[in-house]
C-alpha cells in the first residue's frame, strides 16, 4: 500500500505543479479507482493531499515571482470562507450528490477550457 501510494502520488504533485491546480481532482479518481476510497472519503483525504504540494507550488512560485500579494491575500480570504462551508457541506451530502456535482464542475471546466 505504500509503494502504491508513492507510485500514484507522483502524477497527482506533477498535474498540481505544472498546471498550478488541479492535483485535488486526480487525486479524488486515483483515490476511488485505485484505493477503493468512498466518496467522501476520497474528497476529504484529497484536500489533506494537496496541503503539501500547495506548498510547494507557494514557494516555487512566489522565488519566481509569478505571484501578486495584495490578490493572494483577498483571494485567499474569501477561499478560506468558501473552504469552510464547502468541507461543511461534504459532511452532509449523499455520496452520488457529491460525485454528481464533482462531475458537473468537471464538465464545465473542459468545455471553459475548450471554448474560451
Amino acid at each position: 500500500m505504500k509503494k502504491k501510494g508513492l507510485l500514484w502520488g507522483v502524477p497527482i504533485g506533477f498535474i498540481n505543479g505544472f498546471f498550478a491546480s488541479g492535483g485535488g481532482i486526480i487525486a479524488v479518481l486515483i483515490l476511488q479507482k485505485f484505493f477503493s476510497l468512498e466518496e467522501k472519503k476520497a474528497h476529504a483525504t484529497s484536500i489533506i493531499i494537496i496541503l503539501p504540494l500547495t506548498l510547494a507550488g507557494v514557494f516555487i512560485y512566489s522565488m519566481a515571482g509569478f505571484s501578486d500579494v495584495p490578490v493572494i491575500i483577498k483571494a485567499a480570504s474569501g477561499a478560506a470562507v468558501g473552504a469552510f462551508v464547502g468541507a461543511k457541506l461534504l459532511s452532509r451530502l449523499s455520496g452520488r450528490f457529491i460525485r454528481i456535482g464533482f462531475g458537473c464542475v468537471m464538465v464545465a471546466a473542459a468545455v471553459r477550457m475548450i471554448a474560451f
